[in-house]
């Protein structure tokens, strides 16, 4: 008999009334709040203004969720495509399923996009959402307890995890391994900070750290998992997935640090004010305010009058040296 075990909830949705509220799904909302909320700190802390991580993150999380989807279906397609099965559940992601790489990789394409509209550095954004996104993923991981999946080995430890009788899993206790994973990322995100505080990482060196150290717990973690993945020269397809990534990571990290030395002094460029006229007005006055080409006729007309007044002038000379020779003829006379 296990005298302790870490029990597994009975199901991993709760309806509330019509409305279905799966665990899966809010694990990964709250991972998401995270994420924009400790990012939107450190991106002010970094000199840029509030709001702008939620805004670039609107384009990021689509794409990072779509990007995550199609890493599992592609990655475990038998569980979708293989005999007897139905391909209409690959499309199902509240019943749980999504690869980290994936949304990486295609998240940062929407961060990409959500940065180039704003006029700011993506490896700067990066850094500052870096801890954020390792807590993102601590808090989702218990999305897989909820659906009783993910888990490693049998094992009789007192923080083994209890797995009921079910769909491709058989009773038992196992290792825990979503809650291993949660508590590394824990540590990455910690890591990140300090590390980040210490040195003054920039230019997307921060982002790198996060990734190298997540990929070298990923590695250990993903060799105790018992769930059916594809194997290549004898190890889990992540565990390669791993390697590579980490080995990008660090080579990345060690080239930026020679090539781009310390942190960017700006992060975002100041914006034009809200009440300030386009460019396209510009063509409307000339510099010293005059009026535009179109009110010609009247400065036609105004330059007329000058010349009127200029005439007037020289009428007014003529009769004030005639009064001159006057005064001249009668001082000869006196």
């Amino acid at each position: 008999m296990d005298l302790a075990y870490i029990p597994s909830p009975s199901t991993g949705v709760i309806h509330l009334g019509p409305i279905p509220l799966r665990g899966y799904a809010f694990c990964i909302i709250i991972g998401v709040f995270i994420a924009v909320w400790l990012g939107n700190r450190r991106w002010i802390a970094r000199g840029g203004k509030p709001g702008t991580v939620a805004d670039i993150a609107v384009w990021a999380v689509p794409f990072g969720l779509v990007g995550g989807r199609l890493y599992h279906v592609v990655t475990d397609y038998q569980l979708y495509f293989g005999e007897g099965r139905n391909w209409v559940d690959a499309f199902k992601i509240w019943e749980g399923g999504l690869g980290i790489w994936g949304a990486i990789a295609l998240g940062a394409v929407g961060a990409w996009i959500g940065c180039r509209r704003r006029g700011i550095p993506l490896p700067a954004w990066a850094d500052a959402l870096a801890p954020g996104i390792a807590l993102a993923q601590a808090a989702g991981r218990w999305g897989n307890w909820f659906n009783q999946e993910l888990y490693g080995r049998e094992t009789d430890l007192p923080w083994a995890l209890e797995i009921s009788e079910g769909p491709n899993r058989v009773a038992g206790t196992y290792h825990p391994t979503f809650l291993y994973e949660s508590l590394w990322c824990i540590g990455v995100a910690l890591l990140v900070i300090w590390a980040d505080r210490r040195f003054k990482l920039g230019h997307g060196r921060a982002f790198a750290l996060y990734v190298a150290g997540y990929c070298a717990g990923r590695g250990w973690i993903e060799y105790m998992r018992v769930d059916e993945a594809h194997h290549v020269l004898g190890l889990r397809l992540n565990v390669w997935t791993s390697i590579v990534v980490f080995t990008a990571a660090v080579a990345y990290f060690v080239l930026s640090a020679k090539l781009r030395p310390g942190r960017e002094e700006i992060v975002e460029p100041e914006r034009p004010a809200d009440g300030a006229k386009p460019k396209g007005d510009a063509v409307a006055t000339s510099e010293d305010g005059a009026k535009p080409k179109g009110d010609a006729p009247a400065a036609g007309g105004a330059k007329a009058d000058g010349a009127k007044a200029g005439g007037a002038k020289a009428d007014g000379a003529k009769a004030a040296g005639a009064k001159a020779d006057g005064g001249a003829g009668t001082a000869k006379q006196l």
